[in-house]
């Protein structure tokens, strides 16, 4: 018996990159079905708000996205703290809370319904991580 554990998975294979394309699918999948069934069981309001709640969540996914990377280039080109970049990341969390708060205000959809359909991101990655444990399931000789 050797000291050494060999590894059952080789490397290349053991690290899976996220899918962030199956991601956004699940997202929209959400979204519309959201939609649809909302308008079709609670009300038209609520409907509609589910799918103004997943395009604010598509928004928000995609200026986070950019945002991050412009924060991460910055800081490995220069070595500093991007401060002002930093300050932009946190302006996204204002204009959605804004954006909110004028859809509460005016009453045009269910607010309600926009909250759940912010949250379809979050179903999304939920969604995706079953599909992760269910599609590649262990081995005996793994075990």
């Amino acid at each position: 018996m050797s000291d050494e554990i060999e590894p059952v998975v080789p490397v290349e294979q053991a690290i899976v990159p996220l899918s962030h394309r199956r991601i956004l699918v699940i997202m929209a999948v959400i979204g519309l079905a959201g939609s649809i069934v909302g308008s079709a069981l609670v009300t038209v309001s609520f409907g509609a708000g589910v799918f103004i709640g997943s395009v604010l969540a598509f928004i928000n996914y995609f200026w986070l996205k950019g945002s991050l990377k412009k924060i991460f280039a910055l800081a490995v080109e220069t070595g500093e703290r991007p401060r002002l970049l930093a300050l932009k990341y946190f302006a996204r969390y204002i204009v959605l809370g804004a954006v909110v708060a004028i859809i509460y205000a005016t009453g045009v959809v269910s607010i309600v319904g926009v909250i759940l359909g912010m949250g379809v991101f979050g179903f999304a990655v939920v969604i995706e991580g079953i599909l992760r444990i269910f599609s590649n399931p262990v081995s005996e000789k793994e075990i």
